[in-house]
């Protein structure tokens, strides 16, 4: 099969059918590197709204070093894995101390960043210095396995290593951004995951899991994510006029991101059984008045490696216990300024009717 042939075809392919975005008409590796941290576990369309958004805020890797990592996580609010938004924060900074504020040029400078990987350098240095780096991401593993009838599990170190070495000896060195963006662009709206449009390929001559019948089959994964369930309960405590808010800290989900008083338990808990903890009784030890107005079960809270089931209560107190001194308190109308979960966002959504 020859290499060049596949290429060719593949940018043909790209050139015809490419959707118009906005990191694709730019060689600005600043914009570049922004985009596609954004499009990490994010679908385009979603992407885009973010992309534009994050980039009006901050335009470029000063404006995004010297902001504050609250308004950074703000604005990222809604995308979820925030390690991403905190790693282009330090990332910026990093820039601007280690580099007088010049995006770097090499690969090996590239990875030198905070949080990136192979993928995002590569991805980087193809397309805004068109360096000969293959970017492989699902899509990518997707084509490749069905293309050369390849059932090595992508998920494991022996498969990435030969899925990328296999996609940079067919990289068009005369044309890698355009070839990387090609193959990607392929595996989203030609060679999808399911029921791909195989009778109307450009590649369904060369297509060796084509040939196989084994195109629904790849690409092959070797394990499962075990998903775990948490329970969480929050307290929604708000009183003369301030609610109480926590940062979210330590290695977790969310970290950064502010919410209610949490109290998680190993099963779900009636109010009775909360309300009876020693944690629960601590936190209002010596308030007179506590008043729950509201108890809201909200629907499972699907994440890549957990499944939230969270309940809300809403208590009103007439006053604060030494307890709650760990806790924010914010004005009642300034609760949407702080950056939170999708989860905490889509209570705070209903409990304000916007969904109704």
């Amino acid at each position: 099969m020859e290499d060049r042939e596949i290429s060719d075809i593949l940018i043909r392919w790209y050139e015809e059918n490419k959707r118009d975005l906005p990191w694709r008409r730019t060689s600005d590796p600043y914009l570049i590197w922004i985009s596609e941290i954004i499009l990490q576990q994010t679908r385009v369309v979603q992407g885009l709204e973010y992309f534009n958004r994050f980039t009006e805020r901050f335009p470029d890797v000063a404006a995004l070093a010297r902001a504050d990592e609250d308004e950074v996580m703000k604005y990222w609010q809604g995308l979820g894995y925030y390690s991403r938004a905190r790693n282009l924060h330090a990332a910026a900074r990093q820039i601007m101390n280690d580099f007088s504020g010049v995006f770097p040029r090499t690969r090996e400078e590239v990875l030198s960043l905070k949080g990136i990987g192979d993928y995002t350098a590569a991805a980087i240095c193809s397309f805004a210095y068109r360096l000969p780096y293959a970017t492989v991401d699902g899509n990518v593993f997707r084509v490749l396995a069905r293309l050369f009838d390849i059932d090595l599990p992508i998920d494991g170190g022996e498969g990435k290593k030969y899925f990328t070495a296999l996609a940079q000896s067919l990289l068009d060195e005369r044309r890698p951004d355009l070839f990387n963006q090609a193959m990607m662009e392929f595996g989203a709206l030609q060679c999808v995951p399911k029921s791909p449009d195989c009778e109307h390929c450009p590649l369904n001559g060369k297509c060796l899991g084509l040939a196989a019948r084994q195109v629904e089959r790849l690409p092959v994964k070797s394990g499962k994510t075990v998903v775990k369930p948490r329970y969480f309960n929050y307290l929604y405590i708000h009183g003369q006029g301030m609610t109480l808010l926590f940062k979210r800290t330590g290695n977790d989900i969310w970290r950064n991101l502010y919410e209610f008083p949490l109290i998680e338990t190993e099963r779900a808990v009636t109010w009775e059984e909360l309300s009876g903890m020693a944690v629960f009784q601590e936190l209002f030890d010596g308030i007179e008045k506590v008043e729950i107005t509201r108890e809201y079960v909200a629907k499972k809270h699907v994440l890549s490696h957990r499944v939230i089931y969270p309940v809300f209560y809403e208590i009103r107190v007439d006053s604060f216990s030494e307890s709650m001194e760990k806790y924010l308190k914010v004005p009642d109308d300034r609760v949407g300024e702080y950056a939170v979960s999708r989860l905490i966002q889509s209570y705070l959504e209903v409990r304000d009717g916007l969904l109704f």
